[in-house]
């Protein structure tokens, strides 16, 4: 089978289960901004300093995965979505990032106001991605105030996210000086 379908030729995609919409619909939208997210990470992984960093990445990544697919399933098909076996975003994935943002900030990470992206390739690939991630949220956010987003962590998620890509960025910063 050839990636070339041609059935986009003319702004047509389909979420999950074959549901076609145009390819600017607001959830091709926001599914689209995290796919952008998880290159801007592979990015940040491939230029990361160190290992740490890298294995920090790669998880999240993956969460990014289910969370795409999550948003790339209409409303209505979320409980076949659920029955067919396919993970949903949940409070636990955004534990673990608060977790690392506690660590962080009890290194002395922490925000000093605003800061200049390109420091380093590392650092500056991690804004990359956190722009994309605010990006992606405000994308998330518009589906859930037209009642189309059942869940509500991805938006605690992709925030709590932002927050880490920044305190990761800094971090980078501190360990290249």
């Amino acid at each position: 089978m050839s990636i070339v379908t041609k059935r986009g030729d003319h702004g047509i995609t389909a979420l999950m289960y074959n549901r076609p919409v145009s390819k600017c619909h607001p959830r091709v939208e926001a599914y689209g901004a995290v796919d952008e997210l998880n290159a801007a990470l592979g990015l940040a992984r491939a230029t990361a300093p160190d290992d740490r960093l890298r294995e920090r990445l790669a998880p999240i990544q993956k969460d990014l995965v289910v969370l795409m697919g999550e948003l790339a399933t209409a409303v209505g098909d979320l409980p076949r979505y659920a029955k067919d076996g396919h993970s949903r975003t949940t409070p636990a994935m955004t534990d673990l990032l608060e977790k690392w943002i506690a660590e962080l900030e009890s290194a002395k990470v922490s925000p000093g106001g605003w800061a200049m992206p390109g420091t380093s390739a590392a650092s500056a690939a991690l804004d990359l991605a956190r722009t994309v991630c605010r990006r992606a949220e405000r994308r998330a956010c518009s589906l859930q105030e037209a009642g189309q987003l059942d869940s509500p962590e991805i938006l605690t998620y992709l925030n709590r996210l932002s927050d880490l890509l920044w305190l990761l960025a800094r971090w980078v910063e501190a360990q290249q000086t």
